[in-house]
């Protein structure tokens, strides 16, 4: 089905603009609270939007929707840790070895095998992320960085365990691994001080739009794509993000994270647009 397949390619899109507030929505709400506070806030936000949201769920307790749980939870945490243990580059590009972990397991889970043009879409985008990121990046910081090697196989093994479930409803995973996340990071969030009202404003926007929005997103499209697609296409996520904090706080990028950015996004267009045609190509044979 073509059309769908071009559809999810656009909600990828879509979920990566949503993933992008990040950034400028945590920079306000963390000058009040901890990052496991922030994360526990966001998750229990997330769980209440998306069981409003979402029609007929089904909690059946699967072992792909208990493990894409855990893996989403995982991702979440570890990756909030890592970043308070190394630096924020270091541990956005060290989660975004996603696409190699998918490619190395999604032919044994799912049967479904990476082409060339994948594994060439791959480099040139790790490429440009360490271009884009190459003013941040640092040397030693060893656990920081094996956290974050870790939230990128935590991706890879959420992706594959939803798109173990593109028969069903993938977004049942998102919801547990939602409450787990705000259960853990609860004592946290109890012990915060009160926010103001943007700050509020600002949790709201990245349980409802960066986590909520987009993982509604998310479990339509992995229904038309492959796990690797869904991971590569929304490799544009870290792109976007400092555009919105340059936007809102004035932070210019480097030109080295211009031109890093540039390639990033030109890669991950040609593989979206390629995937396309190849869909509709088969569809007419």
């Amino acid at each position: 089905m073509p059309a769908a397949h071009s559809r999810a390619v656009l909600q990828l899109v879509g979920t990566a603009l949503c993933w992008s507030l990040a950034g400028v929505l945590i920079k306000a709400v963390a000058q009040h609270w901890t990052g496991l506070a922030v994360a526990s806030g966001r998750g229990l936000i997330a769980v209440g939007f998306l069981v409003l949201i979402s029609r007929g769920l089904r909690f059946t307790f699967s072992a792909p929707q208990i493990v894409g749980a855990l893996a989403y939870a995982a991702t979440t945490l570890v990756f909030c840790v890592a970043t308070t243990l190394t630096t924020a580059a270091n541990a956005i590009l060290l989660q975004y070895t996603a696409p190699i972990w998918v490619a190395l397991l999604g032919a044994w889970f799912l049967g479904e095998r990476a082409t060339r043009i994948d594994w060439l879409t791959m480099v040139v985008a790790l490429g440009g992320l360490v271009l884009f990121f190459r003013d941040g990046l640092a040397t030693g910081h060893l656990v920081g960085n094996a956290l974050a090697l870790a939230s990128g196989l935590g991706f890879a093994a959420m992706t594959i365990a939803m798109r173990r479930q593109k028969d069903g409803s993938p977004v049942e995973s998102i919801i547990l691994g939602n409450l787990l996340a705000g259960l853990i990071g609860l004592p946290w969030l109890v012990a915060a001080p009160p926010l103001p009202a943007a700050g509020w404003a600002a949790l709201a926007g990245l349980g409802i739009v960066q986590l909520g929005v987009a993982y509604w997103l998310y479990a339509r499209a992995i229904r038309h794509v492959t796990a690797l697609e869904a991971v590569l296409i929304p490799a544009i996520e870290p792109v976007l993000n400092p555009i919105w904090v340059f936007l809102a706080f004035s932070e210019r990028p480097s030109g080295w994270a211009l031109a890093g950015g540039v390639i990033v996004l030109a890669a991950v267009t040609a593989r979206a647009v390629a995937s396309v045609r190849a869909r509709r190509r088969n569809a007419g044979t």
